[in-house]
C-alpha cells in the first residue's frame, strides 16, 4: 500500500509527542519520571526491535493483508459480507487475537520471561508502551503475520488496525490526567490509563488483568477486567519486585532480563 509506512510513522510520532507533552503539562501522578535513566533503554529496545523487523521480514502486515486478499485466502475471503463489515470485523478479531496473546505472556512462563522487560519498567509513561524485548516482537509480529493470513483482512483493516495499536497503547501507557466522568465515558470504547495502569501493578493480583490493549471489551467479556487498584493509584507501586536496580534500565540490562 502506498505511503503505508509514512502514514504509520507519521501517527506514531504525532501521538507521542502530543502525548509527552501532555504528560508535562497534566500529569496524573505526581511521581518522578526518571526520564534521563529509563528513556536511554527505553527507546533504544524499540530501535533495536524496528531494525531487525525490517532486516528479518520481507512482508509486513498490510503487505501480506493485500497478497492474500488476491489470492482469496482466509476467513473473511470466504464469506459473503460486505467490504466495510469485513473490515470492522477484522479490527475486532485482530484486536481480540492480541488480547489473548497478551493472556498467553502472563500464562506462559517462557512467554513471561520476555514480557516481563516491560513489566519491569517502575514508571509508567508513554515510552513503556514500546518497551518489549525483540525477540518478543518478533514473535508478535509473527503471530500478527498468521493472523492476516488465517483472516484475509480487507488491507485497510489492516493498516487501520496497526494505527489503533500504534496510537492507543502509547496513550493507555501515558501519565496523562483525564477527568474521572470522562474516563468512565471514554473506557467504554477504549482502554484508557487509568484502567491499563491496574495491569502494571507490584501486585501480581492486579498485573493479571486488564489485558486489553486497544478496547476494553475483551476483559469484561472474559472476566480480566478491574476497575481500580486496591489502594487508588497514588498508592499503587508500579513494575516488578525484581530488576528494580537501574543496572536493568541500559539497553544491555534489558535484553539480558528474560535469561536472569
Amino acid at each position: 500500500m502506498p505511503n503505508e509506512g509514512l502514514i504509520r510513522l507519521s501517527a506514531f510520532l504525532g501521538a507521542a509527542l502530543a502525548l509527552m507533552l501532555w504528560e508535562v503539562l497534566a500529569p496524573r501522578l505526581e511521581r518522578p519520571a526518571l526520564r534521563g535513566l529509563r528513556w536511554p533503554g527505553n527507546l533504544a529496545l524499540v530501535a533495536l526491535s524496528t531494525l531487525l523487523i525490517r532486516l528479518l521480514f520481507p512482508v509486513l502486515p498490510v503487505g501480506l493483508a493485500l497478497w492474500a486478499r488476491g489470492q482469496g485466502w482466509g476467513l473473511l475471503n470466504a464469506l459473503p459480507l460486505p467490504e466495510p463489515v469485513g473490515g470492522l470485523a477484522a479490527i475486532a478479531l485482530l484486536d481480540l487475537a492480541i488480547y489473548g496473546q497478551h493472556v498467553a505472556a502472563h500464562r506462559l512462563r517462557w512467554f513471561w520471561r520476555l514480557h516481563r522487560v516491560h513489566h519491569a519498567d517502575t514508571v509508567l509513561d508513554v515510552t513503556t508502551a514500546v518497551r518489549f524485548h525483540p525477540l518478543e516482537m518478533l514473535l508478535s509480529l509473527t503471530y500478527k503475520l498468521c493472523l492476516v493470513l488465517a483472516l484475509g483482512p480487507p488491507a485497510w483493516a489492516v493498516l487501520a488496525f496497526e494505527l489503533l495499536l500504534n496510537a492507543l497503547p502509547l496513550f493507555n501507557h501515558a501519565n496523562v490526567r483525564l477527568p474521572l466522568p470522562v474516563d468512565r465515558a471514554l473506557r467504554l470504547a477504549v482502554v484508557t490509563p487509568d484502567m491499563h495502569r491496574v495491569h502494571h501493578s507490584v501486585d501480581p493480583r492486579e498485573a493479571n488483568t486488564n489485558f486489553g490493549f486497544c478496547f476494553p471489551w475483551w476483559d469484561r467479556l472474559f472476566g480480566t477486567y478491574q476497575d481500580q487498584p486496591a489502594t487508588g493509584h497514588e498508592g499503587m507501586g508500579i513494575g516488578l519486585g525484581i530488576f528494580r536496580d537501574k543496572s536493568w534500565t541500559g539497553l544491555w540490562g534489558l535484553l539480558r532480563i528474560p535469561f536472569h
